[in-house]
């Protein structure tokens, strides 16, 4: 049975600023590659952890059948705050410990969701280091934000 790996990156040209989120998702059995898509797509105002959180969320949310899943992310915030963070949020009513709302809180709660749909493993990768799919999915988040990186300085 092939495994499933979504690898995701976002980007941010100012933060805030125009952005983007990519998504590689490959399909594996032992060394060869089954299939590959890739997703991406931007917004003209946001932020890079949202752009990160998007791209997680994308991924989990294409899958059309409950599937186990590794997300590799190069974002300690979404790896972090989706594995640890969450559970106090949500102990908390999307508090922080000190009484703040979760910055982000749409977004962490509609990854919370795609999540409880499938069996997912999140790992952690350092971004920028030559990880072909992490640069891959780094490009198609760069992509997405192009469309809007433009129309920002016209």
């Amino acid at each position: 049975m092939a495994e499933l790996f979504a690898y995701t990156d976002g980007a941010c040209s100012g933060n805030p600023g125009p952005g983007g989120w990519g998504t590689l998702l490959i399909a594996r059995d032992g060394d060869s590659e089954v299939k590959r898509r890739e997703l991406n797509g931007g917004e003209a105002q946001t932020t890079n952890n949202r752009m990160e959180l998007l791209a997680a969320i994308s991924a989990l949310e294409s899958l059309t059948r409950p599937s186990r899943i590794t997300v590799v992310t190069d974002s300690q915030y979404v790896k972090n705050g989706v594995t640890s963070w969450i559970h106090g949020w949500k102990r908390n009513g999307w508090k922080t410990s000190a009484k703040k709302p979760v910055k982000n809180a749409d977004l962490w709660q509609r990854l919370d969701e795609a999540q409880e749909q499938h069996e997912v493993d999140w790992a952690w990768v350092k971004g920028h280091a030559g990880h072909p799919e992490n640069e891959r999915a780094d490009e198609l988040a760069r992509e997405g934000m192009a469309p809007f990186k433009k129309k920002a300085t016209l």
